[in-house]
């Protein structure tokens, strides 16, 4: 077997644990929703809800892109398959930026606030 081809189907591999990610995370998330909503009728779930789901949205992202990166650069290395990587790289990166700030509430390269802080009414400083 040729490394191009044993590579190709690597990237194959990681693009399925990808979806699979999403797919499994979304399954579970919405599992522990429902479990909640069962135990505390009253109770919120939206927002662990979106939390836990954009949480397997980005894992299986990173998936994605690895495995772009592994079938693009390593099989076929051509000027305009890079770009198409550099293109695809950059919308998944700006999905995962702004997941993480819906998620968490701020960026990613923003210091995360101590919970003394936060309970303390000071304000972060960013």
């Amino acid at each position: 077997m040729e490394i191009s081809s044993l590579l190709e189907h690597v990237g194959t591999a990681i693009d399925v644990v990808g979806v699979g990610v999403m797919v499994i995370g979304a399954l579970a998330a919405t599992w522990l929703a429902a479990t909640a909503r069962r135990r505390a009728p009253g109770s919120g779930i939206y927002e662990p809800y979106r939390r836990n789901l954009g949480r397997s949205i980005l894992l299986g992202l990173e998936f994605l892109v690895a495995a772009d990166i592994i079938k693009t650069v390593a099989v076929t290395p051509t000027f305009t398959s890079v770009g198409v990587l550099a293109i695809i790289v950059l919308i998944r990166t700006f999905l995962s930026w702004s997941l993480q700030l819906e998620i968490d509430g701020r960026w990613p390269w923003q210091r995360s606030v101590p919970e003394t802080e936060t309970t303390a009414g000071t304000t972060p400083a960013t």
